[in-house]
């Protein structure tokens, strides 16, 4: 078995024929076994990274106190890192300081879980000391060693636990996951974007419904550094409906759909992505769709409710035509006959229907959804009317998009600076 990348060849022979040892390691060893697409390859030598840089003509010394450096190859780049042996860990995270070693067994005892404690060799040789091989084909995630010890050394461990069980299918070893039980406290040690990050692969991966299962059996999610205003236990109600996130594509309609299953109100999820360290662009993505549900459900359920269609066609020119249509590939994915109550449950059963059947086509009759598009400028309102650009500019060019989205004026110029000038 090899792996086919030339550079990450050409940078273990030079190391081999400088005299030291080097090997590839993690996550590319264990997908290779796995038959899996190579993703970011890791390199662990004997050599000291200052004879590393000497080796190689080209080098960034990206993570010195760690033993790291970078080797820039015309293939691309590789992290090169001495073996090492790592001290008493700092904040349940990192190590308070790392001894360079020549052995390259003490090196891969540092690591997580078994499957990621593997080396390979230039040629091809798997060396794993601490069975990993073993463990996927019996479809195990096990701890290197004493996994209590693993996961008081990194916390953050724990969450790559549940992200690796759901990604690679893998049950979590006995020892392993009551040692996880028993440590969850200790993720309050970190930092929320280190939290993020792994709930969102989680998310993105094969398996999400997995994920969400294992995160509330395991009661992390209530030991956060940050607590968030989420009633995670609400995916229990829905627990049917959580095998449908896995049919959506992009990770927004992902996150979207399952927040849409804890009922909370959007600008409540809001905090919670922010507090999550969520971009902007992503938590506007994701809290749009639910705002947009709120608006029509609010709609529909008013005393005198307008048509859908016109609720709906509003909606989106207010929410946004992208948030429109994330709500429909979630609603053709919901499922719409449920025994359950509430107000999403009502939803589902009398106004989600109705949108799945003909919201799309009124998307298409919407002439346009945005200010840039609308046919008339700013400066073309103020010189119709004769009047200073001011707050009232935006009202007016709100109340002209939302008339031509629905048919009611056409999006022409002339017709627009008629209707201004009409609402004068």
């Amino acid at each position: 078995m090899k792996i086919k990348d030339t550079g990450a060849e050409a940078v273990l022979a030079k190391l081999t024929e400088a005299g030291y040892e080097a090997y590839l390691v993690g996550g590319c060893v264990r997908d290779a076994v796995l038959h899996k697409p190579i993703k970011d390859i890791d390199i662990a030598t004997s050599a000291r990274p200052e004879q590393v840089i000497q080796i190689f003509p080209r080098t960034v010394p990206t993570g010195l106190q760690h033993g790291t450096v970078t080797v820039l190859m015309p293939e691309g780049t590789y992290e090169v890192t001495t073996f090492r042996k790592e001290e008493a860990y700092e904040g349940f995270r990192r190590p308070a300081a790392v001894a360079y070693i020549s052995d390259l067994n003490e090196d891969l005892k540092r690591r997580d879980f078994t499957m990621n404690a593997m080396a390979m060799a230039l040629n091809g040789e798997v060396l794993d000391p601490f069975g990993g091989q073993a463990d996927l084909v019996a479809g195990i995630l096990r701890c290197v060693g004493n996994a209590e010890e693993r996961f008081g050394e990194d916390a953050l461990r724990m969450l790559r636990c549940i992200r690796f069980a759901s990604t690679y299918g893998l049950e979590i070893e006995s020892s392993t996951w009551q040692a996880l039980l028993s440590h969850a406290h200790l993720l309050r040690h970190i930092a929320m974007e280190r939290v993020r990050s792994e709930l969102q692969r989680m998310v993105e991966g094969p398996a999400p419904a997995r994920a969400v299962r294992l995160l509330l059996a395991s009661g992390l999610l209530a030991h956060l550094k940050t607590q968030l205003p989420l009633p995670f236990e609400a995916w229990l109600a829905w627990d049917d409906a959580l095998d449908a996130v896995s049919a959506l594509e992009h990770q927004h309609d992902r996150w979207a759909m399952l927040i849409t299953l804890l009922e909370v109100p959007a600008d409540t999820v809001r905090a919670a992505l922010q507090a999550l360290t969520f971009s902007r662009a992503d938590g506007t993505a994701v809290a749009g769709v639910l705002a947009l549900r709120e608006a029509v459900a609010a709609q529909a359920e008013a005393p005198d409710p307008a048509p859908l269609e016109r609720v709906w066609k509003l909606g989106a020119v207010r929410r946004g035509e992208a948030a429109a249509r994330a709500l429909l590939r979630l609603l053709r994915e919901l499922p719409q006959e449920t025994e359950k109550r509430g107000e999403l449950a009502r939803f589902l059963q009398t106004v989600a229907p109705a949108l799945v059947r003909r919201g799309e086509t009124w998307l298409k009759e919407v002439p346009c959804f945005s200010l840039k598009e609308l046919a008339i400028s700013g400066q073309d309102v103020a010189e119709a009317l004769g009047r200073q650009p001011g707050p009232w500019m935006g009202v007016l060019l709100q109340e002209l998009l939302e008339r031509a989205a629905l048919g009611e004026i056409p999006n022409e110029r002339e017709a627009l600076i008629h209707a201004a000038q009409a609402a004068k």
